[in-house]
C-alpha cells in the first residue's frame, strides 16, 4: 500500500515542473518577439546609422564652406567663428532629426518638435550648466571685445586665448599651461583684456636721496627712460615726485609699451637698468633704508682697556 504522503509530494512536484516550463515558455516567448522585432526594425537603425555618418560628412563639409565665405568678410574674427560653429551645429540637429524620424517610424517632425517642447522644463533643469555655457558662449562670440590671440585676465588666469567655442574657451597661461574656462565665468565675472591696445602703461617707483636735488633728479630719470628702445616715444613719458618715504623721496615713473605681457616683461627691465645706469653717472645717490635710534638716556663712550699685543677697542657704556 502506497503511504499518501509520498503521494502528495508527488503531486506537487508534478505540479511545480509544468508551472515552470510554462514560465520558460514565456520568457522564450518574450525573447523570440523581442528578436523578431529588431529583425523588423534593423533595416530603420541600418538607414539611421547611415543618415548619422551622412550628418557628419555634411557638417564637416558645411564648417569649411561656412569658413571659406566668411573669411571673405570683415566681420569680427569671433562673429566668423559664431556663424561657423551655429553652421555645423544646425547640419546636426537637422541629421539627428530625420534619423530618429527613420529610426521609430511613429514619430513624425510635428511630435519630435512637441516631445522637446514637453520635456524642455526637464532639459533645462538637467543641463542647466551646460545650456547657460552655450548662450555665454553664443554672447561671448558675438558681443565680447576679445578674439582669439589677445591676452585676458580673470578670476587670476592671465594668459592667451587660443580657441573659442561655444561651450568653452581655451587660454594658454604665460607659464604654457592651458586651461579651460567655462564660457559662463566669463561672462559672468570682470575680464582684463590686456591686448585691447596696441600699447599699455607700465609704471614703477624710484627713490632718491633726501639729500639730491629734486627737479635734477626727475630730469635724469626722464631722459634715461625716453632712451630705452622698447619705450614708444609717441606717446608722453611721466615722471612725479609721490612721496616723502621712510629715506628717499619716492618718483613715479609711468611711460608706454607693447600691450603683451612679455613687451611688459621685457620693457620694465630695460627701464629699470637705464635709470639705474644714469643716477650712478649723474652721482645722485639711491639709497639704502636708513635707520635712526634715538636714547633717552646720554651715552657715555670709553676706550676699552688695551690687550697684549693689539689696539683697544671702544667701549660704550650708560650711566
Amino acid at each position: 500500500m502506497q503511504d499518501p504522503k509520498q503521494d502528495e509530494l508527488g503531486g506537487a512536484e508534478g505540479g511545480a515542473i509544468p508551472g515552470m516550463n510554462e514560465s520558460l515558455s514565456v520568457i522564450a516567448d518574450s525573447i523570440r518577439r523581442l528578436w523578431e522585432d529588431f529583425l523588423a526594425h534593423l533595416p530603420h537603425i541600418v538607414t539611421g546609422l547611415v543618415i548619422l555618418l551622412l550628418t557628419w560628412i555634411l557638417a564637416r563639409i558645411a564648417n569649411r564652406i561656412a569658413g571659406s565665405l566668411l573669411r571673405r568678410t570683415r566681420l569680427r574674427t569671433s562673429l566668423k567663428d559664431l556663424f561657423r560653429q551655429l553652421a555645423h551645429l544646425g547640419v546636426w540637429i537637422l541629421g539627428l532629426t530625420v534619423a530618429a524620424v527613420v529610426v521609430f517610424p511613429n514619430m513624425t517632425p510635428a511630435r519630435a518638435v512637441a516631445a522637446l517642447g514637453l520635456g524642455s522644463i526637464a532639459i533645462g533643469f538637467a543641463f542647466k550648466d551646460i545650456f547657460e555655457n552655450f548662450f555665454a558662449g553664443v554672447l561671448i562670440l558675438w558681443r565680447f571685445p576679445f578674439d582669439p590671440g589677445d591676452y585676458i585676465e580673470c578670476e587670476g588666469i592671465c594668459g592667451r586665448v587660443e580657441d573659442i567655442t561655444i561651450r568653452m574657451t581655451r587660454i594658454r597661461q604665460v607659464d604654457g599651461v592651458l586651461v579651460v574656462v567655462p564660457n559662463a565665468m566669463l561672462f559672468k565675472q570682470p575680464v582684463e583684456v590686456l591686448t585691447s591696445w596696441q600699447h599699455r602703461r607700465v609704471t614703477v617707483a624710484c627713490g632718491v636721496a633726501y639729500g639730491e636735488d629734486v627737479d635734477a633728479a626727475r630730469d635724469v630719470i626722464k631722459g634715461a627712460v625716453e632712451s630705452c628702445r622698447t619705450v614708444h616715444g609717441d606717446r608722453d613719458v611721466e615722471i612725479f615726485a609721490r612721496e616723502f618715504a621712510s629715506s628717499s623721496i619716492e618718483y613715479e615713473v609711468t611711460w608706454w609699451t607693447g600691450s603683451t605681457p612679455l613687451d611688459v616683461r621685457r620693457s620694465r627691465d630695460e627701464v629699470v637698468a637705464a635709470v639705474k645706469r644714469a643716477l650712478d653717472e649723474a652721482g645722485i645717490e639711491i639709497p639704502f633704508p636708513y635707520r635712526t635710534l634715538t636714547f633717552k638716556q646720554p651715552l657715555i663712550t670709553e676706550r676699552a682697556p688695551q690687550s697684549p699685543g693689539g689696539d683697544g677697542d671702544a667701549r660704550t657704556s650708560s650711566d
